[in-house]
């Protein structure tokens, strides 16, 4: 998600990027239940902290050379940052590739749950940011919600499944099998 009145990702200004953070931990801040967690900000972040993400999966490096080349790695890694619950079923990434990356995740099938957490916690977001700085997230009637990249034009939701296939991938040419199902590894 991005706020109106802020640039997006090539185009944000440091001033800005700073604003996003600030608006975004604000209301992570007032998350409650099973929604609230602690942010970690990638400047100035522990070794220990850091090692814990990492190893959780959780936490975002800078961005590649598309990104790099759109300005949107400028002053890395100031004013971003990742938040997750205590649960580690919801995060959300500060600044990386958008302004917001809300994820919701969890082990298992239930779709409904992941789906149901994920939609209270934006909600939640951003009620609290439109009750704080006026602000709402960017959308368009014709476009839905505006982001960096046009791929996540519309709901701007994408799903993933992580799926484990110990035998199918003991064999040798299962990296070829998945590109063969343009599925990644």
């Amino acid at each position: 998600r991005a706020s109106r009145g802020y640039g997006l990702s090539p185009g944000i200004t440091r001033e800005q990027r700073a604003d996003v953070e600030s608006l975004a931990t604000k209301a992570l801040d007032k998350l409650e239940d099973d929604l609230s967690g602690k942010y970690y900000p990638l400047g100035g972040m522990s070794e220990e902290d850091r090692t814990k993400l990492v190893d959780d999966h959780f936490l975002f490096k800078k961005g590649d050379r598309f990104l790099e080349s759109c300005g949107a790695n400028r002053e890395w890694p100031e004013s971003r940052g990742i938040y997750h619950n205590d649960d580690k079923t919801f995060l959300v990434w500060i600044n990386e590739e958008d302004q917001l990356r809300i994820i919701s995740m969890q082990k298992g099938a239930d779709f409904v749950e992941v789906f149901t957490r994920l939609a209270r916690g934006i909600k939640a977001i951003e009620d609290s940011i439109k009750e704080t700085a006026d602000k709402e997230f960017m959308f368009s009637d014709h476009l839905g919600y505006i982001h960096s990249c046009p791929k996540n034009l519309g709901t701007g939701m994408r799903a993933s499944v992580h799926i484990k296939l110990p035998k199918l991938s003991a064999k040798p040419d299962f990296k070829q099998i998945c590109a063969d199902l343009k599925t990644a590894t």
